[in-house]
């Protein structure tokens, strides 16, 4: 495997309580899975690996020509059903994984390149993500948006659902405004992992800081294992989480 080489991993699960067999949904001929798969793709991956737990996006995938491997069902996070990937493919420890959500067929192959290259770049850590500057309030402050807080190398402190940094004199009566350099970032949820890192992650014991804020990043953190975060410009283009995600995608392609 070449030193820029990276193997990308699709998770796709057929059950979803919002959206029930979305990976298969239809964009412009394809399934919806099969098309992260060629983002993915584009993006220079050595390997790109859908993995499921339902033969009818197996049977989807290997139709246009794209990998898909069974994992187990019970998977309690998507790092997990990642771990079982690299074992099953005896990865070398040393492999760099890209995890490339299923429901993101929108997904700049650029940001899965750089993510990939940020951790063959940051041999201190385990995983790489990326973030992005925030200045609207409302996003500052919503409880569904996670931010992180970096030191001055780039790597990541913490994760949070709560407003961080806070701004202890400027927000003493209440968060009304930003302070224009106050760096809040919002974290965006794609990674690249060390493959040693995802065989590990079974292993480690869950904190109470996962517990409490339901980021499973937060494992990496309090055990140790340090995450590089590049800062991009802006957010990437959503994913089809609901039927009426789906729709405007659907328009839009038409």
């Amino acid at each position: 495997m070449s030193d820029s080489s990276f193997v990308a991993i699709v998770p796709a699960r057929f059950g979803s309580t919002r959206f029930p067999g979305k990976p298969l949904i239809d964009i412009a001929g394809k399934p919806m899975v099969v098309r992260v798969a060629e983002q993915a793709q584009s993006a220079g991956a050595s390997r790109v690996v859908v993995a499921t737990d339902d033969e009818r996006i197996v049977t989807a995938c290997r139709e246009h020509g794209v990998d898909a491997l069974m994992t187990r069902a019970d998977h309690p996070t998507g790092t997990d059903r990642l771990s079982e990937v690299v074992s099953a493919l005896g990865l070398a420890d040393e492999t760099i994984i890209v995890n490339v959500q299923g429901d993101e067929p929108l997904i700049p192959p650029t940001a899965v390149s750089r993510v990939a290259d940020l951790l063959r770049q940051r041999e201190l850590a385990s995983i790489a993500t990326l973030a992005h500057p925030i200045s609207d309030l409302a996003e500052v402050v919503s409880a569904n948006v996670v931010k992180c807080v970096l030191d001055e190398h780039g790597f990541a402190l913490y994760f949070s659902r709560a407003t961080i940094p806070f701004d202890r004199d400027g927000w003493r009566n209440g968060i009304s405004k930003l302070a224009p350099e106050i760096p809040v970032y919002r974290h965006i949820g794609l990674y690249a992992y060390r493959a040693t890192f995802l065989r590990a992650f079974p292993q480690l014991k869950i904190p109470a800081i996962e517990r409490f804020e339901s980021l499973e990043q937060l494992r990496a953190l309090a055990h140790g294992y340090r995450i590089a975060v590049g800062v991009v410009d802006e957010a990437l283009p959503p994913g089809i989480d609901t039927p009426e995600d789906y729709e405007r995608l659907r328009r839009s392609v038409a």
